[in-house]
């Protein structure tokens, strides 16, 4: 079976998803930046897929597999190799 996003929402300080199985997760911004600091407007604009979450806008994509295993944003801005 697989389980996909049937609505997403904000408050202050949580990204809260609804899923097809009949859970609800509450996952903290502070795990996505990028959503952390857009607008509740900008939040909004949300396109739901089979697989995950994806803000155009904001250039994020979040895996419903990734908040699962309780995953925040992946991507690593460190320091390059000489």
């Amino acid at each position: 079976m697989s389980i996909s996003a049937t609505a997403v929402r904000f408050d202050e300080h949580t990204m809260w998803v609804e899923l097809t199985d009949g859970r609800t997760l509450g996952v903290p911004l502070a795990w996505f930046p990028r959503l952390l600091h857009a607008t509740p407007a900008e939040r909004e604009v949300v396109e739901l897929s089979r697989v995950g979450l994806h803000w155009e806008h904001l250039d994020e994509d979040i895996s419903v597999a990734g908040l699962l295993a309780g995953l925040g944003d992946v991507t690593r801005r460190g320091d390059r190799a000489a």
